[in-house]
Order: C-alpha cells, then sequence, then structure tokens
C-alpha cells in the first residue's frame, strides 16, 4: 500500500500540468518549490518513470505522465464529490435489494410503487449468490425461493412473503392432459420450477408420460411453450404474469409448492416489513386475462 500516490502526489501532478511549471504548482498547493521538487522526484520513483521533463522553461508531462494527471484528475474529482454524496445519502433512505431474474422484473416494479419513500438499488443474481451477499451485509434484503431448503447462516432471517402452487399453463392450440397415471403420455412439456425442485419436478413430469424440458426463467419457459404449442408446468405466481387472452391455466397433475421470502440481517429492514402485505397482493395479482378452469360441480 506505501507505493500508491498519496492524495497530494494527485495534487502535485494535477496543478503542475495545469501550471506548466513546478514553482506555480508549489505556490497554488502552498509549499516551497524545492519541497515540490523533492516530492515530485520521489513520486516518479515509486512509479518507476519520469512523469515531467523540467528544465528551465518550465515542466512538461511525459506520455506516462499525461496518463498519470488524466487518472489523477478522475481521482481527484471523485473525491471531492465524497462529502457530498455521503450527505445525500444521509438525508435519503436507500436499500440495496436483490433477487433472481424471474421475479426481479415484477418485484422491482412493485417495490418502486410501494417503497415511494425509499430508493432501491436493485441487484439480480441466482438465490445462493444472494444469500451469501446478505450475510456479508452487500445487500440489506433478498427474495429469494429456496429460504427453507438450505441452512441459512446465522443472524439471517426469513419473512415469508407469499406460498404459491404449481399449475399448468396451456397457450392456446396446446393439447389438454389426459386423465390417469399419464396425463403427458407422449406430449413436450416445459417446466421452470424457480427453487431447488426443479429435478424432482422433472422427474415427476417424465413418469407421467411427458417429454419434458426447462426453461431457463419463467418468462423463457412460457415463451417455449407458446411457440412448440404445449403445455408449460411452473408456479402460479408467475404463470399469471406472462398468461395471455386465450391461454388456460389449470391443476397440474403434479403437487408442488413454491414459497418466495425475505432474507435479510436481524432484524428485518423496517421499510420492507411495512409493504410486504401489499407487495405480495401485487405479486399475486397477475394478469386479467388467464381463463380459470370451471369450478367442481
Amino acid at each position: 500500500m506505501s507505493s500508491l500516490p498519496s492524495v497530494e502526489d494527485l495534487r502535485l501532478a494535477d496543478a503542475v500540468v495545469r501550471h506548466g511549471s513546478l514553482g506555480a504548482a508549489a505556490r497554488e498547493l502552498l509549499i516551497t518549490q524545492p519541497s515540490a521538487s523533492q516530492r515530485l522526484a520521489a513520486l516518479e520513483r515509486r512509479i518507476g518513470t519520469r512523469l515531467f521533463e523540467r528544465d528551465t522553461t518550465g515542466a512538461r508531462a511525459t506520455p506516462a505522465g499525461r496518463e498519470f494527471c488524466v487518472q489523477a484528475a478522475h481521482v481527484l474529482d471523485h473525491l471531492r464529490g465524497i462529502s457530498g454524496r455521503s450527505l445525500a445519502a444521509a438525508r435519503s433512505r436507500t436499500l440495496t435489494v436483490g433477487t433472481f431474474p424471474s421475479l426481479a422484473g415484477t418485484l422491482f416494479a412493485a417495490l418502486d410503487v410501494l417503497s415511494d419513500d425509499v430508493v432501491v438499488h436493485p441487484e439480480v443474481e441466482h438465490g445462493p449468490r444472494l444469500l451469501e451477499w446478505v450475510e456479508r451485509g452487500t445487500l440489506d434484503a433478498a427474495f429469494v425461493t429456496i429460504a427453507g431448503q438450505v441452512p441459512l447462516a446465522r443472524g439471517l432471517v426469513a419473512t415469508e412473503v407469499g406460498r404459491y402452487d404449481l399449475v399448468t399453463l396451456l397457450p392456446e392450440g396446446a393439447p389438454e392432459p389426459g386423465t390417469g397415471r399419464r396425463p403427458f403420455a407422449g406430449q413436450t412439456v416445459v417446466y421452470c420450477a424457480l427453487d431447488l425442485s426443479a429435478e424432482a419436478l422433472q422427474r415427476s413430469l417424465t413418469e407421467k408420460g411427458a417429454r419434458a424440458r426447462p426453461g431457463a426463467t419463467a418468462e423463457a419457459a412460457v415463451r417455449i411453450g407458446r411457440e412448440r404449442r404445449c403445455a408449460v408446468v411452473l408456479p402460479d405466481l408467475v404463470a399469471r404474469w406472462y398468461a395471455a387472452p386465450r391461454d388456460r391455466i389449470a391443476p397440474p397433475p403434479i403437487r408442488g409448492r413454491l414459497t418466495v421470502s425475505m432474507v435479510s440481517r436481524s432484524p428485518a429492514p423496517s421499510d420492507l416489513l411495512a409493504v410486504l402485505p401489499f407487495l405480495s397482493e401485487r405479486l399475486t395479482r397477475g394478469s386479467v386475462h388467464a381463463r380459470q378452469p370451471p369450478p367442481a360441480s
């Protein structure tokens, strides 16, 4: 760390390149010219190259010196803004929140509306990495679906947002599932579990006769289902988001449930706890287009 330039080094180089003179730079910085010369020479020794050519007519930056001064000006500009940015952060309420790709669009839109007085900085990653970030303190909270499937680090708490059953989304033109033990016999079925149950879901669909194909995200699964005109098995939470007017949502022949949780350090952020009931309602509102199966007679 001792080889790093100091702020005084950066200010000196910046002043020299602006004035073209070591003496003028020294006067601006309120130091003597010999002191400025010694400091510049020490800086050049640490860097390992000459930054300025100096003679009786002044000081001219070398190519290395020009690059150093560009970087010095950038760092100094950033440093000048630190106090202002810190004060702005102190005056505003900010939260850094993470979630996984399939939930990101709907979640962050809902949080933006519900948390009008709080600035939410979004992060999108997969669940295990998000939990690591919460443990480290990089995230204030993570909205995940694996909180009940993995051990949480000490000091973390999981607050349930909602539970959502698996459903079968049937895009227009997709065949209806059959009956019996193999209702998907001979059919392609796309699936997206959104938690750690994907392998189990794939096995169950195969046992039901399906040619099971995974979707990388909920949206991708629905798009594949539309292209192939086949059934899509996924949580009703996201099935309703992407349902089109002529789609039908039906109960699946496979039981499964997804739990969305907010994981944070204890205590959980009060700003997020306050909006959780409304957030749950917005996440489950879904699309008004999907047709539901008729009630059982």
